[in-house]
């Protein structure tokens, strides 16, 4: 996987326990140029790894921005990059990948966020404000103190075809976004969109239930509890690598991931709980058992790829293209 060298340049106050990142290349080098929705990986230099939506304008290459909402309860990264990371320290970026792209020819585009998860949502909506298409942004919050871009987005509202609907709830449920009413008043060929936390993902799914699938986009910023399907199992199977014949046994406790990692095998791969589709792969032969939050539903029916980081095998063997 490329990984591109970078130092950060400057670090920002956005919001309350949120900070903005603006990372610049160490020489004179050209970025890949991100689309709106993108992310990249952050390889922090104690070892951690995460994954952060790009906040940039469109057409931008010298640098890549990101906003981090500092977890106390995560795993470290985002303590790291508050509590640690310095103006001027060198560090290495991903190259970036979109799992969350926009449909530019949209007729109209209904984007929701709730807390951190505006940043994917304000690339979109810098894009659609560059291609004079119409917008709309429900954006929930605790307070406006701790929403990151809301003047921006009141002030590019103000300039471009856009309306910005804010809910602040104070943390009372009673007060939050109602999603069914959101969607039920949506242009019935309007494409919706949702980033936030697992519980408004799922009502949002549920509220698009009768919406054309190819029109509803939501991106994971953290992976959801899942439910055992019908069919899914955790017994050991063997995975078959096509280019060197290699076979492995995959057990009850280990990925199909940390099985080729363990064996010394180069596999790419990012956030570990299938919400990044860096460790796709395609599948030649077998069945999988798909446990990721990236695929649609088509790719899981189709059965030809399969995310490596989590997804496991309804069949004995998978066969896989590595």
């Amino acid at each position: 996987m490329q990984k591109l060298n970078a130092i950060l340049h400057a670090a920002e106050w956005l919001a309350d326990g949120i900070m903005g990142f603006d990372f610049r290349p160490t020489d004179d080098a050209v970025w890949p140029t991100p689309t709106a929705g993108a992310h990249i990986d952050v390889h922090l230099p104690n070892g951690l790894m995460r994954s952060y939506s790009l906040t940039n304008r469109p057409g931008e290459s010298k640098r890549y921005l990101v906003a981090v909402h500092r977890d106390g309860s995560g795993g470290g990264g985002s303590k790291f990059m508050h509590d640690c990371l310095r103006v001027g320290q060198k560090l290495q970026l991903s190259a970036p990948r979109n799992n969350f792209p926009l449909a530019e020819s949209g007729a109209t585009s209904i984007l929701i966020a709730g807390g951190i998860g505006i940043t994917p949502i304000w690339s979109m909506v810098q894009r659609l404000a560059e291609i004079d298409a119409p917008w709309t942004v429900h954006y929930a919050s605790r307070s406006r103190e701790t929403a990151a871009f809301v003047d921006e987005l009141e002030e590019l509202a103000c300039r471009s075809r856009g309306t910005v609907h804010l809910n602040f709830d104070g943390g009372v449920k009673e007060r939050r976004l109602d999603l069914d009413a959101i969607v039920a008043a949506g242009a019935t060929d309007a494409e919706f969109y949702c980033c936030g936390p697992s519980p408004m993902l799922r009502a949002f799914a549920q509220a698009c239930k009768s919406r054309p699938a190819e029109k509803v986009h939501l991106e994971y910023f953290a992976a959801p509890t899942q439910p055992a399907q019908e069919g899914s199992a955790d017994g050991p199977f063997s995975v078959v690598l096509s280019k060197s014949n290699l076979v492995l046994d995959v057990g009850p406790q280990s990925t199909i991931l940390e099985t080729l990692l363990s064996a010394g095998v180069e596999a790419p791969y990012s956030c570990m709980a299938g919400i990044c589709r860096a460790c796709e792969v395609s599948v030649l032969a077998g069945t999988p058992d798909h446990r990721d939050f990236v695929l649609s539903d088509a790719e899981k029916t189709a059965g030809d790829k399969i995310i490596i980081c989590c997804s496991r095998a309804k069949s004995q063997e998978l066969v896989l293209d590595l």
